[in-house]
């Protein structure tokens, strides 16, 4: 008689995992002087939405030129479908799949979306493109890819948000299955974002996977699965977005190892402490052209009161450079006024605009703002060598202007010396020295634009700190930037800027720019009418 065996059964073998969509394992990459990537090891699934995350200097370009064939590893190896490759080019990369989509655009504006998209892509067969035939086979892509595109639009038509499509798209139809971007929303608008998450979320779901790279930790973990962060060189770990709690403070503290709160303005509009403030800069009816003698900004009036951060939001393109040189002189107004505490300042001056007090910091801030081959010092001079303390007829006074360059290096904590290159410098502290040598000459109004774009948290936080207490000292700013996230947190009022026009002036609430606040900004940034 044979006994029946009662005991549990043996637990099934787990499955194995699927192999990883691209993977980097153990990848060092050495430049003379420095280790941009030690060890790193980097692993996305197939399917899935993964953030990479990191300070400038953290090694995310160079991780990123390693995984699209532009660079080669020095040690370790990188995997691809579970398969460990050795790319010597980018075709290389774009051969396996692996396509990178970067912030400036590839695009040939006189070409339609569909010609764009097969540019380059004929297979060697003939010189000559069937339009008919094009137009079909996008078509056929951008419905299958679940994307919103007009085949035989031409590019120069199409939105920024509308370019980015065609972009991912080139991308997918040339066989992509792991995408990197490039912080992708910088020049978007809410609405077009939250249509590229869309779009993201629907390729994820269709097996293809996303490397995101982001600024922004807010919308990372909105869009994302898991992210993994560099520090350093060096991986310091991967996290789950869903359950485990991720918020931005969370991020910011694992890219910086310290605790980062993002600084923001806490005063309430609705209590109107600015109302009896004096009005510093105004703005009139101002117009000017743009480089080519368009017409760029239209009939712009605003005003700044003493104290007052007032914010402009627009995606770039509609006019915001050419206002901010209008204001300063840079450019010449063909229209309006510009007045500094009821000075006006003449069309096409920067000295007139610099003398009543208005300090500048340009988006630029190497081409522009700075000397990048000169030192610290130097550039700490440049709007105060004529001041009697500092110069002797023709010479500058070489001790004061170094004893006062230590004092400023000091004061907005840049990390140099008086004597360092400013192109040495991490663009943090090159836009810390910007900053020091425009304040430091007692200005009454402010004009900055894109203050921290480029920049790592932690020289982020540091830059808006010192905008906030700059308006607590009294300090007038007009706060120009794509980031509308940088916007709401600073601005006590925000116009948003469409065509190079004012669409519409928000005010903060009492608890901030709610939603419909938000909303109503983000329809206005795209050119439509909002209640506010």
């Amino acid at each position: 008689m044979t006994t029946a065996d009662t005991s549990t059964p043996p637990a099934a073998e787990p499955a194995p995992p699927a192999p990883w969509a691209i993977a980097a394992r153990g990848v060092t990459r050495r430049f003379p002087g420095v280790v941009a990537n030690d060890r790193v090891t980097f692993e996305v699934l197939p399917g899935e939405i993964h953030a990479l995350l990191g300070e400038n200097g953290s090694g995310k370009t160079t991780l990123c030129k390693i995984l699209t064939g532009l660079y080669r590893p020095d040690e370790g190896e990188v995997v691809v479908n579970g398969q460990p490759v050795r790319f010597r080019s980018p075709r290389d990369a774009d051969d396996a799949g692996v396509f990178m989509v970067h912030q400036h655009f590839s695009l040939v504006d006189r070409l339609t979306v569909a010609e764009n998209v097969v540019l380059g892509r004929s297979g060697g067969r003939r010189f000559l493109l069937d339009p008919r035939a094009a137009e079909e086979e996008v078509a056929a892509a951008a419905e299958r890819f679940h994307l919103d595109i007009t085949p035989r639009a031409f590019v120069g038509e199409l939105s920024v948000g509308e370019r980015q499509r065609v972009e991912i798209l080139k991308a997918l139809y040339r066989g992509a299955r792991t995408l990197i971007l490039d912080e992708p929303t910088t020049v978007l608008t809410p609405r077009e974002s939250e249509e590229l998450f869309t779009n993201l979320r629907g390729l994820a779901r269709g097996g293809g996977s996303i490397i995101f790279i982001s600024h922004r930790l807010r919308e990372v973990t909105a869009v994302c699965d898991r992210v993994t962060v560099l520090r350093k060189g060096r991986t310091v770990g991967t996290v789950r977005v869903e359950g485990e709690k991720t918020d931005p403070r969370h991020l910011a503290r694992l890219m910086v190892g310290r605790e980062v709160s993002p600084a923001s303005r806490e005063r309430s509009a609705d209590a109107h402490p600015l109302e009896g403030e004096p009005v510093v800069l105004e703005i009139d009816r101002v117009s000017a052209d743009d480089d080519t003698g368009r017409p760029r900004v239209r009939e712009v009036s605003l005003s700044v009161r003493r104290g007052e951060i007032v914010g402009i939001a627009g995606v770039a393109g509609n006019g915001q450079r050419e206002l901010a040189e209008a204001i300063i002189g840079l450019r010449a107004r063909s229209a309006g006024r510009v007045s500094v505490a009821g000075r006006a300042l003449p069309s096409g001056s920067p000295r007139d605009a610099a003398d009543a007090g208005v300090a500048y910091v340009p988006e630029d801030r190497m081409g522009t703002g700075l000397a990048p081959g000169l030192r610290i010092t130097d550039n700490l001079m440049l709007k105060s060598y004529r001041r009697p303390e500092y110069s002797r007829g023709p010479f500058i006074r070489s001790r004061r202007a170094a004893s006062r360059a230590r004092d400023l290096i000091a004061r907005f904590g840049i990390k140099g010396t008086a004597d360092d290159e400013v192109r040495r410098l991490s663009g943090g502290n090159a836009q810390k020295v910007l900053l020091a040598r425009e304040m430091s000459c007692d200005p009454r109004a402010l004009v900055v634009a894109a203050p921290t774009r480029g920049l790592d948290v932690a020289a982020m936080d540091t830059v808006r700190t010192l905008l906030l207490e700059a308006a607590d000292n009294g300090l007038s700013v007009l706060l120009i930037s794509e980031d509308l996230d940088e916007v709401l947190d600073l601005a006590d009022r925000v116009a948003v800027v469409y065509d190079g026009r004012v669409m519409g002036v928000v005010d903060r609430g009492r608890t901030g720019f709610d939603s419909a606040r938000r909303d109503g900004i983000g329809l206005m940034m795209a050119g439509m009418e909002a209640a506010t």
